[in-house]
C-alpha cells in the first residue's frame, strides 16, 4: 500500500476531518510523506479541506 492510499484509509477510517499531524499520528507515517500525499490527494479532488489545517473525504 503507497503513501496516497495510507492517508485516504486513516481519513475514512476516522470518520472526521484531521489535522495532518493527526494523520501522520494515526497512520505511523512521516509528517512531511503526509503533507505531500494530501496536495496531491487534494489537486486529484480525492480529499477536501472543510477547514484551515483540516482534511477530509471529498464526498
Amino acid at each position: 500500500m503507497d503513501i496516497n492510499e495510507k492517508v485516504l484509509e486513516t481519513l475514512r477510517n476516522s470518520g472526521e476531518a484531521l489535522k495532518g499531524g493527526e494523520i501522520a499520528e494515526k497512520s505511523g507515517l512521516d509528517k512531511k510523506d503526509v503533507d505531500k500525499a494530501l496536495k496531491t490527494l487534494k489537486a486529484e479532488g480525492k480529499i477536501n479541506s472543510p477547514k484551515r489545517c483540516y482534511y477530509g473525504i471529498a464526498e
